[in-house]
């Protein structure tokens, strides 16, 4: 159920192929990102960010034109569009449910001084902390998954 206060933030690819609409609770004056340290999100230039509050809507164009990269604990699925090479975001399936984090980099609609990215480093994290952490930390779809 969407909440009547929430801000609507819309992001997408450069091509528009893959999108995203998220419910994000009002009340914070920034977005909190984590720029990843690890290689693929550095060469990406991603920086990411979740609100477990707030809600996410995927939608997809062209299914084909979109690759769902794994890589490490083969956990998330970075979604990169095929056309243009972003990777707008990550959903991982938890006990039935996806969640995700977002990059803010493909914010359509979000002015980059209400942004505050500080480095993150998920090195040597077990798959089991990692899940928890997603659980609690990462925003779930606002449809579940059928």
């Amino acid at each position: 159920m969407r909440d009547p206060s929430a801000r609507i933030i819309h992001g997408s690819c450069h091509c528009g192929n893959i999108r995203f609409t998220l419910d994000w609770p009002e009340g914070q004056p920034t977005i909190a990102s984590r720029a990843c340290g690890c290689t693929f999100c550095t060469k990406h230039g991603a920086a990411w960010t979740s609100n477990p509050r707030g809600q996410f809507d995927l939608q997809i164009a062209d299914t084909t034109k979109v690759c769902q990269h794994q890589f490490g604990t083969g956990t998330a699925d970075f979604h990169v569009c095929l056309t243009c090479g972003v990777a707008p975001i990550v959903t991982c399936v938890i006990e039935g449910r996806r969640f995700a984090v977002v990059n803010v980099n493909t914010f359509d609609d979000v002015s980059r001084s209400e942004i505050l990215t500080t480095a993150t480093n998920f090195e040597g994290e077990t798959q089991e902390s990692r899940l928890a952490r997603r659980r609690r930390n990462w925003m779930p779809e606002a449809a579940p998954i059928s």
